[in-house]
């Protein structure tokens, strides 16, 4: 099987939205998030929530950027759970974006949210 299917897929992208919805938000390395929230230009105390909530509602399975199967998390909050990496022309940054995060007990666990690093020189935003 060749997992994620576009139906899983899509039904984390469901689950993260309800759980940005509704707060359920933590970060892995805050610190690594909040240098690249400075890059993104956005204020990570105040927008994080807004900014997720956004980049959740353009993507789609089509913007799944992960391995298949998913890669499991090493990170102790959230050991061996499957992460999910999205890339998306973000509206908001003018960039590519890319977005990976675990799902567990509608919480989302974001891993990375940042301006996407493989096609950082070729964008002509400057982004």
């Amino acid at each position: 099987m060749n997992r994620p299917s576009h139906k899983e897929l899509y039904g984390k992208i469901i689950e993260a939205r309800h759980a940005v919805s509704e707060g359920f938000v933590s970060i892995i390395k805050p610190d690594a998030v909040a240098c690249d929230a400075i890059e993104l230009d956005y204020a990570i105390d105040l927008e994080l929530l807004d900014v997720l909530s956004e980049l959740l509602n353009e993507i789609s399975p089509s913007h799944y950027a992960g391995k298949r199967p998913p890669e499991k998390s090493y990170e102790q909050e959230i050991t061996g759970l499957d992460l999910f990496a999205f890339k998306i022309e973000s509206k908001r940054f003018k960039c590519r974006v890319y977005l990976k995060f675990a799902i567990v007990e509608s919480e989302l666990w974001l891993v990375s949210l940042h301006q996407d690093r493989d096609k950082k020189e070729e964008n002509e935003n400057g982004c």
